[in-house]
Formats: structure tokens, C-alpha cells, sequence
């Protein structure tokens, strides 16, 4: 009994000495610098180049098996696309769909990469700030530009929401320009966040299943499949989704600035 508590306590300090961002940190496979920028290979951007070969092949096997009757992977691409569209037109209208290309690729990237990162051994790309924070950042920017090449200068009045009084105009302008500015911060730590915090929780349980002994280690390890089986029927898919649809409401404010357009007709 006394040589158990003590393999026990021991596996215990083990497992608490290894912090549960362990899995998120990156180590450089092959060194690359140019001109002082580091693009060194590592296992994130391997899992990228997965991501975007496996997307890639899938698509252009389901484009080039079309068949009258369609097969399986026919079936999942056609319903793919319709998603995609259906969110599109929802947020954006018909003149959204000349982003259908980027709004389906961010889609597919970004609910690979999620899944992926839950296979053992993988890694969770979109963990990364630095990642979504470029996709968010990318995102805005193009609604910016966007914005101000169909509406010119008016597109400023996107800080000034319908209806608002000229006396209220100090107070709400600096008020709207910071909820702009905080856009692709919130669009950015909110996919970020949550993709973490779930690998996180992860990594604690296993490291519970692996320090307990044997007859109460089965706990954690039930509530590890359980929350492994959340990741993937929910929180993966619907961190996608959610993203995508932040992204198509920005693109759609530069169509329709907030709603400027329907208040006017």
C-alpha cells in the first residue's frame, strides 16, 4: 500500500511538472531566415500544408466524380457548398457571392485544421495568435477596402449609426471607431481561445488518466472521450462557423454600412 502511494505521488509531481500548454509549444524542424525573417519549418506549418493538400484533393475528386446520382463525396461537397451559400446570402445578399472563393476557403482551412489538431500527435494550428490574428486582421483590412472603393468617403459613416442625434455625434463616433478597431481583435482571440482552452482541458484530464492509479484513472479517461467527442461533433465545426459568419457580416457592412443603405431607401 505504501509503495503505491509513493508511485502514485510520484507519476503525480511528473504529470504537475509538465505545464498543460506543453502541446502548443513549437520547435523548429529546419531553420529558414530571410532577410532577418524567420520561416523556419515546423510542425505548424507541415499541418497547413496537410490541411490545404487534403482540402485540395478532396474538392477536385468531388468536382471531377460528378455524377448524376452523386456519391458520397459528391454528396458531402454539394452539401459543403450549400452551406456556404446559404450564409452568404444571409449576410450578405446576392453581391457576396463573388467572395464565395475566400469565404469557402477560410471555411474549409479553418474546420480542418480543427479537426486535425484533435488527432493525436497532430497539431491545433488555429491555436495560434499569430494565425488567427492574420486571418482576422486580412479579413477586416479587405472590408476596409472594401467599404471606402464602393462608398468612397461616405463609407465614414459607418461610425455613425442610424438615427443617431448631431449632439450625440462626439460621444458616439469615438465609441464606434473603437468597436471597429476591436473587431479583428475579437474575431482573432475568440477562435484562438477557444481551440486552446479545449486542448487544454485535454491535456489535464490525460494527464490525470496517467497519474492516478488504475481502478479511478477510468474517470478522467471517460471525461477525456467525452470532451474529445465534443471537440469534434461541436466545438470544431462551430468555431468554423462562427468565424465565417463574423467575416461575411464584416464584408457585409461594407456593402450596406451598418444599415445605412436600408434606412435611406
Amino acid at each position: 500500500m505504501a509503495e503505491d502511494i509513493t508511485r502514485f505521488n510520484r507519476k503525480y509531481e511528473s504529470a504537475m511538472e509538465e505545464s498543460p500548454l506543453h502541446p502548443f509549444e513549437l520547435h523548429n524542424w529546419i531553420p529558414i531566415s530571410l532577410g532577418g525573417l524567420d520561416i523556419s519549418i515546423n510542425k505548424a506549418v507541415v499541418i497547413m500544408w496537410v490541411v490545404v493538400s487534403l482540402v485540395a484533393v478532396l474538392m477536385v475528386m468531388a468536382g471531377s466524380a460528378r455524377q448524376l446520382v452523386p456519391g458520397k463525396l459528391q454528396n458531402m461537397a454539394e452539401i459543403m457548398v450549400d452551406f456556404i451559400r446559404g450564409i452568404i446570402m444571409d449576410t450578405m445578399g446576392k453581391e457576396g457571392m463573388r467572395f464565395f472563393p475566400l469565404i469557402a476557403t477560410l471555411f474549409l482551412f479553418i474546420l480542418f485544421c480543427n479537426l486535425i489538431g484533435l488527432i493525436p500527435g497532430s497539431y491545433t494550428v488555429t491555436s495560434q495568435i499569430v494565425v488567427t490574428g492574420v486571418f482576422a486582421l486580412t479579413v477586416y483590412t479587405l472590408s476596409v477596402i472594401l467599404g471606402f472603393y464602393l462608398h468612397g468617403i461616405k463609407f465614414l459613416g459607418i461610425l455613425i449609426p442610424p438615427g443617431t442625434p448631431v449632439w450625440m455625434m462626439p460621444l458616439m463616433i469615438p465609441i464606434e471607431l473603437v468597436s471597429q478597431l476591436a473587431r479583428p481583435v475579437s474575431l482573432a482571440v475568440r477562435l484562438f481561445a477557444n481551440m486552446t482552452a479545449g486542448h487544454t482541458i485535454l491535456a489535464v484530464l490525460f494527464g490525470m488518466v496517467v497519474s492516478l492509479p488504475f481502478y479511478v484513472s477510468w474517470l478522467p479517461f471517460a471525461a477525456t472521450l467525452f470532451v474529445n467527442g465534443l471537440e469534434v461533433a461541436l466545438i470544431a465545426p462551430i468555431q468554423a462557423y462562427i468565424f465565417t459568419v463574423l467575416t461575411c457580416v464584416y464584408l457585409g457592412d461594407a456593402f450596406h454600412l451598418h444599415g445605412h443603405d436600408e434606412h435611406a431607401h
